[in-house]
C-alpha cells in the first residue's frame, strides 16, 4: 500500500479511538515528526484542536483545560527536546491527579541511538510520573493493526481518568513520508465505527460492611472529632461531607481548594484555622481525638503542625485513588473509597442519637468567628497590602467566577483572607508539585472553559511563564491577571533565610527590576499599574467589564508585607488569647 495511505488509515483508527476514550480536546505544538498526528487530529471534527507554539506552555495549557473540564485532554509534540518540555506539566498532572494524554512523535526504531538529528531516548522518558506508557508500533494498514492502535488510544483516555486519575504517555514513531493523504483522511474520519465499540466503565471504590463498622467505631469513639478537606477531585463530594459533619457535629476545616468555602451555608465550615492555629493556647484547647481527612493535604502549615502535635488521635484518611496522601507522619487508617460513597455508607449506619456534642463544634465556630472579626483589621491599612488585596478580591469578584491562584504567597493569602461565601466562586491552583512555573498557561487553559477567570500570581511566577501569554493573545482569551509585584521572592521574607542579611537578597530575595508593562504591550494586553486602593477599585471594575487579556500590577514591598502579616497574626492571636481566657473563666 502507498505509505501515505498506510499512515492515514492507521491514524484514522487511532484518532477515533482517542475520541471513544473520552478525548474531545487536543493541544498541538508545531513540529515536523508530529505532522501526521497533528493533521489527522485537525481533520477530525469531534476533537477540538488548539495550537500552542511552546511545548512547556502547551503542556500546562492542556493541564488547565483538563482541570476545568474534568476530562482527559491530549497534548501533542514532535520528537526531541520538545517532548522534554512537557515534563513539568506531566509532573504536576501526576501529583495533582489531572487526566493528560501525552502524545509524543518519535523517529522510527532504526534511527534511534544512531546520532540522527532531533532524536533522543523517549522510552519511559517521564519515568514514574505517568500511570501508563506505550511505545506504539509503526503504522501498518492491516485491520489487525488498526484494531490494535484504536484499542491503545481508547485505553489511554480511559486509563487517564481511572483512579487514581493522572497522565499517560504514548510514544508514536513515524517514518517518512509524514504527510497523510488528507482526501482519504476526511473520508475515513467521517465513516462510522464498523467494528465493535470498546466499552470501558469504572465503578466506585466501596467498603465492605465490616470496614464501614470499623470506621464507625473510630468516628464515634469520641465527640472531639474534626474533618479536614483538602483539594477534592469532585464537587459532588462536598454535599455528602457536610452532611456527615453535621450529623457527627464535627467542624470541617476547609482548604480553599476544597470548594467547600463557596456556595455553602453549613454551620460546620471552619475557614480561618490557618490563622488561629498559630496561637499555642488555641492548639492546646482544640485537641482532637479523631481526625477524618478527605482530599489532598491542605495548604496550611499551622494545620500540618497541629496534626503532628496531636498524632495520638485516631487519623482516618479517605482516598478514592488508592494513594498514600499522608505527609504528616502519623499512624493513619486508610480507607480507599470515593468520598460520596464513603459518606453515604457511613451515614446509613450512623445512629441519629450516637451522642452529639454541640459544645465542641460551638467552640470551633466561636474561634472561627472571633478570628474573622480580628482579620477585619486588615482593611484599616491605607497603603497597598497583599492581605487586603485578597480580602477585597473576594468582595469584588462576580458570582460564579473562577480564581486561579499562584503558589508561594498568593495561595497562602487566599487561605487566610478568602472566606466562606455564597457567590459560587471556584478556586483552582497547581498544588500537585506546588511549582511556580506554568501557572500563567494553566490559567489560560482554564479561562477557555470558565467565564470570568482571574489569575492572582506573584511576580517571579509570572516571569517564569510570560511566554504563555502568546496563547492568550492568539486564542483571544478573556482573562484578568493580577500580578503581585514585590520585586522578588516574597515568601522567603517569612522564612529563616531572611535573617541571613549577607546572603538573603542575592540568593533568595532575587530582585529583578522588571517593568511588566512591556510584556503587556508585547501580547496586546490592557495594563494597569496600581498605586493606591482607589486605582485598584477602578482597574478591577474595568477589567471585569472589558473582554480580552488584562494585566493589573499591584506593587508592594517584601519586608513591609512580611511585617504587616506578622502584626496581623499577633493582633488575631491576642484576641484569641482573650477569648480563651474568658472561656476558662466561665
Amino acid at each position: 500500500m502507498n505509505d501515505r495511505r498506510e499512515i492515514t488509515s492507521y491514524l484514522s483508527s487511532f484518532v477515533k479511538g482517542l475520541y471513544q476514550g473520552g478525548i474531545k480536546h487536543a493541544v498541538v505544538s508545531p513540529g515536523s515528526r508530529s505532522t501526521p498526528l497533528a493533521m489527522m487530529l485537525s481533520a477530525y471534527p469531534e476533537i477540538e484542536v488548539q495550537v500552542n507554539m511552546d511545548e512547556r506552555s502547551a503542556g500546562f495549557y492542556a493541564l488547565g483545560l483538563a482541570k476545568a473540564l474534568n476530562e482527559p485532554v491530549a497534548v501533542v509534540c514532535t520528537s526531541g527536546t520538545a517532548a522534554a518540555n512537557f515534563y513539568p506539566a506531566v509532573v504536576e498532572a501526576f501529583y495533582a491527579r489531572v487526566p493528560l494524554v501525552v502524545l509524543t512523535a518519535d523517529r522510527p526504531h532504526e534511527l534511534r541511538d544512531t546520532g540522527a538529528p532531533q532524536t533522543i531516548d523517549q522510552i519511559h522518558m517521564y519515568g514514574k510520573h505517568v500511570k501508563w506508557f506505550m511505545d506504539v508500533s509503526l503504522p501498518e494498514s492491516s485491520q489487525h493493526m488498526q484494531n490494535y492502535v484504536k484499542t491503545i488510544a481508547v485505553r489511554a483516555g480511559t486509563t487517564s481518568v481511572n483512579n487514581p486519575i493522572g497522565p499517560v504517555h504514548l510514544n508514536l514513531p513515524f517514518r517518512d513520508p509524514l504527510v497523510p493523504d488528507m482526501q482519504l483522511a476526511k473520508q475515513l474520519l467521517k465513516e462510522k465505527h464498523d467494528d465493535q465499540e470498546r466499552l470501558v466503565r469504572q465503578g466506585s471504590l466501596t467498603l465492605s460492611k465490616e470496614q464501614i463498622h470499623q470506621c464507625l467505631s473510630l468516628l464515634t469513639s469520641s465527640s472531639r472529632g474534626i474533618i479536614i478537606c483538602g483539594e477534592l477531585q469532585h464537587k459532588k463530594a462536598q454535599k455528602h461531607i457536610l452532611e456527615l459533619a453535621e450529623q457527627l457535629q464535627f467542624p470541617v476545616l476547609a482548604d480553599p481548594l476544597s470548594h467547600i468555602r463557596s456556595n455553602r451555608d453549613s454551620e460546620a465550615i471552619i475557614d480561618t484555622y490557618d490563622t488561629f492555629l498559630r496561637n499555642e493556647k488555641a492548639v492546646e484547647c482544640m485537641k482532637p481525638d479523631v481526625v477524618l481527612r478527605f482530599g489532598a493535604m491542605p495548604v496550611s502549615k499551622p494545620l500540618l503542625l497541629f496534626l503532628k502535635k496531636w498524632k495520638d488521635a485516631e487519623h482516618l484518611i479517605v482516598d478514592e485513588g488508592s494513594g498514600w496522601r499522608e505527609p504528616v507522619g502519623v499512624p493513619a487508617h486508610m480507607f480507599f473509597s470515593d468520598e460520596e460513597t464513603f459518606c453515604s455508607s457511613v451515614l446509613k449506619e450512623l445512629a441519629n442519637d450516637h451522642g452529639k456534642d454541640s459544645d465542641w463544634l460551638s467552640l470551633w465556630k466561636t474561634m472561627n468567628d472571633q478570628t474573622k472579626s480580628a482579620l477585619q483589621h486588615v482593611y484599616e491599612d491605607k497603603e497597598l497590602n497583599e492581605g487586603k488585596l485578597f480580602a477585597l478580591l473576594q468582595k469584588q469578584m462576580p458570582e460564579d467566577s473562577t480564581l486561579f491562584v499562584g503558589n508561594s504567597m498568593p495561595i497562602r493569602d487566599v487561605d487566610t483572607f478568602f472566606h466562606t461565601n455564597n457567590k459560587g466562586i471556584q478556586i483552582l491552583a497547581n498544588r500537585g508539585a506546588n511549582g511556580i512555573d506554568g501557572v500563567v498557561s494553566t490559567a489560560i487553559g482554564v479561562s477557555q472553559v470558565r467565564e470570568n477567570t482571574i489569575l492572582a500570581i506573584g511576580d517571579i511566577s509570572f516571569y517564569h511563564d510570560m511566554n504563555g501569554l502568546l496563547a492568550a493573545k492568539q486564542l483571544k482569551c478573556d482573562l484578568t491577571i493580577i500580578v503581585v509585584n514585590n520585586d522578588g521572592g516574597g515568601i522567603f521574607s517569612f522564612l529563616p533565610q531572611s535573617q541571613e542579611e549577607e546572603y538573603f537578597e542575592k540568593l533568595f530575595g532575587t530582585p529583578h527590576g522588571l517593568d511588566f508593562s512591556h510584556a503587556a504591550a508585547l501580547y496586546d494586553a490592557s495594563f494597569y499599574r496600581i498605586h493606591n486602593w482607589d486605582e485598584w477599585d477602578r482597574a478591577f471594575q474595568n477589567s471585569m467589564e472589558k473582554k480580552g487579556l488584562k494585566i493589573i500590577e499591584v506593587q508592594t514591598e517584601r519586608t513591609t508585607n512580611a511585617t504587616n502579616h506578622r502584626k496581623l497574626w499577633e493582633h488575631v492571636s491576642h484576641q484569641i488569647s482573650n477569648l480563651l481566657e474568658g472561656e476558662k473563666g466561665k
